[in-house]
């Protein structure tokens, strides 16, 4: 299947990656920018690697200046050794800590397997990076691209300002459009999942005042600030609302209730019930996933006390 291309502007394009997963659709993304230097974020999984390849050929890109990872989960950088090898001269830039694991992604693999079942083994294992020069966030410098460390959704996430947006990952959450203009906007907290952490990341991006924030998943949000506010705050309500339903736990949590519950007092979901079948059940499974990061959080905030 081809990728979808979209350019937002003179310099932004977001093409969409269409994995072979049923509810998938509109989801996994690239962002490319061009201009006086041309580079991608994130490159999706290596099930969609020659669907991106191609998508950048027809768009008569001959040259990547960079490839920009915001984190190494596999839905964002398992593509990235069949990327890189078809342009080996380019530098990779990420985490420090997630070095290793592109010129090793083994352990990477095995981990995802283990978290996501099928999902992972749709999306393809990764290969490695071989030849490529693969540099540091803390080393990497650039006029026009400046890196910010955003851990909280995974330990080795950061994120990108630059001219044309900033360039959030999943460090904002996930964000859908929905056809009828109803907002759908949800946490992205899998175990281990730290809030304090969490919130200081979202700080360092709302303390660069974006006004266009560009989301791994997906599009884009014209009031970057208002969207990270709003996440915020959002987060400080799935945690009263989840710690409540702990409380009222006589065994374990029901987690399906809990999401049940959060979709229907969450104004940041209402868009749920706008998206398609296939959609729901794939969000179901992601925001189930972020419940149980607060559980686990929660609980070792029990624990310590």
């Amino acid at each position: 299947m081809k990728a979808h291309i979209n350019r937002i502007s003179d310099r932004l394009t977001l093409i969409t990656l269409p994995p072979p997963l049923t509810g998938f659709d509109d989801f996994i993304s690239v962002w490319l920018v061009t201009g006086h230097i041309n580079y991608i974020v994130d490159v999706g999984p290596a099930a969609t690697a020659s669907a991106l390849l191609d998508a950048i050929k027809h768009l008569q890109i001959q040259q990547l200046d960079y490839i920009l990872l915001t984190h190494i989960h596999i839905d964002h950088s398992g593509a990235i050794g069949d990327i890189a090898a078809h342009y080996p001269e380019t530098p990779i830039i990420c985490h420090p800590k997630a070095i290793s694991h592109l010129r090793d992604p083994l352990k990477l693999w095995q981990g995802s397997v283990k978290t996501l079942g099928d999902t992972a083994r749709a999306y393809g294992p990764i290969k490695p990076v071989i030849d490529n020069p693969v540099i540091s966030t803390e080393q990497f410098k650039n006029d026009s691209i400046r890196s910010l460390n955003t851990p909280g959704h995974s330990p080795h996430h950061v994120s990108f300002f630059t001219p044309e947006g900033l360039f959030v990952g999943e460090a904002g959450g996930v964000s859908l459009p929905v056809a009828s203009g109803q907002p759908y906007l949800r946490p992205a907290t899998p175990p281990k999942f730290f809030m304090e952490i969490n919130l200081k990341s979202l700080d360092t991006l709302m303390a660069e005042t974006p006004e266009v924030i560009c989301y791994g998943h997906y599009g884009t949000a014209r009031n970057g600030l208002e969207r990270l506010v709003q996440h915020r705050n959002q987060l400080f309500m799935w945690k009263d609302i989840i710690k409540n339903e702990l409380i009222k736990a006589t065994a374990e949590l029901d987690i399906s209730a809990c999401l049940d519950r959060l979709l229907a007092e969450d104004p940041f979901l209402a868009g749920f019930s706008q998206l398609h079948a296939d959609i729901q059940q794939r969000e179901r499974f992601f925001m189930q996933n972020s419940i149980k990061g607060f559980v686990g959080y929660l609980q070792t905030l029990a624990d310590n006390s």
